[in-house]
């Protein structure tokens, strides 16, 4: 048995559903742990590219199981367009999928109040999805929201539903001028949510446990980077979860002393999608190649995502908060064509160096990259596939990587096919 934890380890958008697609195979159940629709697991099979936002993308394997934790929060309607599908694909989920009834379910006045309060934050604004997962976890924690289990018992979710909709209705109308939700229309449909997703319904920490104790082995994924989680992230550009390997062990009920390996994914370069700092962004004209090459457009939303050079503090940084025993690195080939390549080494703020990561928010916007060039290899990566036919150069980059994150690479990806990845050692 060995249970595993994947990680981004920068802003999300690392190549997570790739790495987790190869390590499926050596699992037996895969966990979603936390986040919601917001982010997506781009996977590439042959010819078809399959983007999921909620079911583990283990799902492809077969006989693998794959849960939904407690930690993330459900939009039922979207859940159930991921069934259909997969099941248009001839991916069976009966027997396969599970939900955690303790899952929070996400409703519509979470995304018109996601929307409005996005909207009226001007230059200050988050850069959220609009997909209501910030206002359900807001629910969550004030201890009002609906979680799965209550949508199958219709007079519990009756009563909860009106107590809430008494209160969003008073908020909506007579402060943001908004229309107000009809109980019948929002009871009636989502009434129809849990005829459809009762039969996969489950409490998770008893279904994982039990799994352990016969032998199990479980991958843990986690959506969004170590930099958008919301404590340890660039806080308030974050997301509103534990997306570090910690917030594993809340999201689904296993014990951290289960966990025996935490994998870190990072690209070989940067990018983040949506507002706040970010140290080595490069100029619009300057981030276009590596946006095209790398077709960094985000998968849930498309935005194009923002592309910087490697910055070792962030990476450094996570590997500490995530307690990282190993990196899979990714999307190397989108460096081949590069002359010179730079790292970043440290900050300066104010005129000091730093090299740890500033939580005054204020300082992160000034941090100014202290970079390191290196010699590009000019050489195609793509068709590689072990350690020992990457260009010297490479090498050389790979290594500085190490070094200056403390952490050895285990994996390594040169392309978007499922067949162009390779293990290191």
């Amino acid at each position: 048995m060995s249970n595993f934890v994947v990680v981004g380890a920068q802003w999300g958008d690392e190549g997570k559903g790739k790495i987790i697609d190869v390590l499926t195979r050596d699992a037996d159940y895969v966990v979603r742990y936390q986040g919601g629709n917001n982010a997506g697991h781009t996977v590439v099979i042959g010819e078809e590219t399959f983007i999921l936002h909620l079911i583990p993308s283990g799902i492809f394997h077969r006989g693998k199981k794959c849960v939904i934790g407690n930690g993330v929060v459900v939009d039922p309607a979207i859940l159930l367009e991921e069934i259909d599908h997969l099941r248009a694909r001839n991916i069976t989920v009966e027997g396969r999928l599970f939900v955690s009834d303790q899952a929070h379910v996400i409703f519509p006045y979470h995304k018109a109040m996601d929307k409005i309060k996005e909207s009226r934050m001007g230059k200050g604004k988050i850069g959220t999805t609009g997909r209501g997962i910030g206002p359900c976890y807001v629910d969550k924690m004030g201890r009002c929201g609906i979680r799965f289990a209550d949508i199958f018992d219709e007079r519990l979710f009756e009563k909860k539903l009106k107590e809430n909709l008494a209160e969003k209705n008073e908020l909506f109308t007579k402060v943001y001028d908004y229309p107000p939700f009809s109980f019948d229309e929002v009871f009636k449909k989502y009434r129809g949510y849990a005829s459809s997703l009762r039969q996969y319904s489950c409490n998770c920490s008893v279904l994982l446990n039990q799994a352990m104790s016969e032998g199990a082995s479980i991958l843990f994924e986690g959506a969004q980077g170590t930099m958008l989680d919301i404590d340890f992230g660039t806080y308030p550009f974050v997301t509103s979860s534990n997306s570090t390997a910690g917030g594993a062990t809340i999201g689904c009920g296993i014990g951290p002393t289960k966990i025996d390996q935490v994998i870190g994914v990072v690209k070989a370069y940067t990018t983040r999608v949506g507002e706040g700092p970010f140290p080595t962004e490069l100029a619009a004209s300057d981030m276009e190649f590596l946006r095209e090459k790398g077709r960094e457009f985000g998968a849930t939303t498309g935005r194009p995502r923002r592309c910087g050079w490697f910055d070792a503090v962030v990476v450094r940084y996570a590997a500490m908060v995530n307690g990282m025993n190993f990196v899979a690195l990714t999307k190397l080939d989108v460096l081949d064509e590069m002359k010179k390549i730079q790292i970043c080494v440290g900050y300066t703020i104010r005129g000091r160096r730093v090299d740890v990561i500033p939580s005054d928010i204020e300082l992160l916007w000034e941090a100014q990259p202290v970079y390191e060039e290196m010699d590009g290899w000019l050489q195609d990566t793509s068709n590689v596939n072990s350690f020992d036919m990457l260009p010297g150069k490479c090498k050389e980059y790979l290594g500085r990587i190490e070094e200056l994150v403390g952490v050895k690479i285990s994996m390594i990806s040169v392309g978007s096919e499922r067949t162009q990845i390779f293990m290191v050692d």
